[in-house]
């Protein structure tokens, strides 16, 4: 075979780099619908992962460049729409897909965001209603995060001077939509915490798109809620419109109108309220006066109050007779006592061998050792003995024992 007719031999390199140039020219921009799975978020930021569906599987990876931006996280399970081009991974010679956008299959990517944190932070504990507090009834400083030009402020002012106008309004003024919105809506926050100026907070917004409500949905702006030691009332959009701040604020109101209404009180109302404890107040103050006055008129024409010195005569004859009776009481039990041991003396007296012996009977005992004698046996001649009579004592020598 000459060298024309020849066959060329390709190295997996160089075949690899063929197909990749074929892929890529074929498919430069591609969108595809499938499954995640295998999904891994590595430390250098990128995204790999596989799409598939009931009958393949395609790899794909999505660099942190494109991903930065992403308004959800992606994971295993997930049905989504992928767009990017087809390329070969030479190293291994796996064909994937180099992924600049993804979109969630069936709900949009903000919702989708939205529910994912919604869900973590509940986890973690800020939604709980143990860490929420009482909005204080009556403020005398109420500090707003809102817009200096957008029609909530203009709704609370207005209120404000209609129900109350006594009431001082702080405006901390920030962007309420955009990408810098939510910096500047957290850092308001802290700064009144900082302050410590106000004695309740409203941070609020008038209504529009999800898109426009955004920075309330914001991580940044829930944590500076739930760290802030000043009661915190969350009024974002319209009542349908539910955002993260008003499941962490102390408490949500559906409009920034009715936030301002919840929190500032109507004058008349508290002047009214006021009239009536008064009126109360006074009538049971009347009724009291009255009781005392009347308890007086009858101490003052009672007997006590008549003739003091006769109670106390009373009282000092009470005691005479009380004296009396105790010395009586005395008496007799002393005399009880003696008769008892006059008794109890005579009959350990009649128990007394000293009795015995004064009716002539004597008690003898061996000298030295004391023995009482009971048997002659337990003598011999020429011990000596001790009798004891009923009135003195003697020794003798032992003569004769019989």
């Amino acid at each position: 075979m000459n060298d024309a007719k020849e066959k060329h031999i390709y190295s997996v390199s160089e075949l690899t780099k063929y197909i990749r140039v074929i892929l890529e020219d074929s498919f430069p921009s591609i969108w595809v619908e499938g499954e995640i799975s295998n999904f891994v978020l590595h430390s250098s930021g990128h995204m790999y992962f596989s799409l598939r569906d009931a009958g393949a599987s395609l790899k794909c990876a999505m660099f942190a460049r494109s991903n930065a931006k992403l308004k959800f996280k992606p994971k295993d399970g997930m049905k989504v729409i992928c767009f990017g081009s087809v390329s070969v991974y030479e190293a291994r010679g796996d064909y994937q897909i180099i992924v600049e956008e993804i979109e969630p299959k069936g709900i949009g990517a903000l919702q989708l965001q939205f529910q994912q944190l919604k869900e973590k932070l509940q986890k973690e504990g800020l939604f709980d209603e143990r860490h929420k507090v009482t909005i204080p009834f009556l403020p005398t400083r109420i500090g707003i995060v809102t817009s200096p030009t957008g029609a909530a402020i203009r709704d609370i002012l207005n209120i404000a001077r209609r129900r109350f106008s006594n009431v001082e309004i702080i405006l901390n003024p920030v962007k309420v939509q955009g990408e810098s919105a939510k910096k500047e809506i957290a850092a308001a926050i802290r700064q009144f915490n900082e302050l410590k100026n106000i004695d309740v907070m409203i941070v609020t917004r008038g209504g529009g798109s999800l898109e426009d409500l955004w920075p309330f949905n914001e991580e940044v702006v829930a944590r500076a809620i739930y760290d802030s030691e000043i009661p915190v009332i969350s009024a974002v959009g319209h009542e349908i419109d539910y955002t993260i701040s008003d499941f962490v604020a102390d408490f949500r109101a559906p409009t920034p109108s009715a936030a301002a209404e919840l929190v500032i009180p109507r004058k008349e109302d508290l002047v009214n309220l006021i009239n009536t404890a008064t009126t109360r107040l006074e009538n049971a103050l009347t009724v009291k006066f009255n009781v005392l006055t009347e308890k007086l008129a009858a101490l003052r024409d009672s007997y006590i109050l008549r003739q003091p010195l006769n109670i106390i005569i009373q009282y000092e004859q009470k005691i005479d007779d009380l004296r009396k009776g105790l010395a009586i009481r005395i008496d007799h039990l002393v005399k009880m006592r003696q008769e008892s041991f006059k008794f109890l003396t005579g009959k350990l007296e009649s128990l007394s061998p000293l009795a015995i012996l004064n009716r002539g009977y004597s008690i003898t005992a061996k000298l030295p050792e004391g023995i009482i004698i009971k048997d002659a046996s337990l003598l011999k001649k020429d011990d000596i003995v001790e009798t004891k009579l009923g009135n003195g004592r003697f020794r003798s020598k032992v003569e004769e024992i019989g």
